[in-house]
């Protein structure tokens, strides 16, 4: 298994997992499907030097994506940036996630990084579970915040000041 810079040649796979994602109501705010195309702008963004975006390849297969996002898009908070995990559903419950977290955690001083956050749905236990293993705390809690099919859902923030590399 490799992790690597994304290309726009991985973009269907890329939103083929994140569309996945969509109807479990766990992990994304949309409530349709998004296309390719909705979603180009959104890859062009992506910087390999400052918010990459990683694909991790399973037996040459995209089984998941790594997002680093600017946090609220001023000059100030240059040195935060909002992460996203997304794993195909075939490749659950195998450690991609932590593998795609800690190696964010580490490039994160390379990238001008001090700070990461992430915006994970109260509900979404595995994700809250995955980003407190690696020392993120709640920063931030927005109550009946989103609504999913008629349920109003909270949002965590969970935050991480980077200090050293993780082992």
């Amino acid at each position: 298994m490799i992790i690597r810079h994304a290309t726009e040649f991985d973009l269907p796979a890329i939103v083929a997992i994140y569309n996945a994602a969509i109807p479990g109501r766990m992990a994304s705010a949309d409530l349709e499907m998004v296309s390719v195309e909705s979603r180009l702008a959104w890859f062009k963004g992506r910087s390999p030097l400052q918010r990459p975006l990683w694909v991790m390849e399973v037996e040459g297969a995209i089984a998941g994506w790594l997002s680093f996002q600017s946090f609220y898009g001023r000059p100030a908070y240059s040195k935060t940036a909002e992460i996203s995990i997304y794993i195909a559903p075939a490749f659950h419950r195998r450690g991609l996630g932590r593998q795609l977290l800690a190696q964010a955690i580490n490039e994160s001083p390379s990238l001008g990084l001090k700070t990461l956050v992430g915006f994970i749905f109260a509900h979404n236990h595995p994700s809250l579970k995955l980003f407190a293993t690696f020392g993120f705390q709640p920063w931030g809690h927005l109550p009946q915040i989103a609504e999913l099919d008629g349920m109003e859902r909270d949002l965590v923030i969970m935050g991480l000041r980077i200090s050293e590399p993780v082992q």
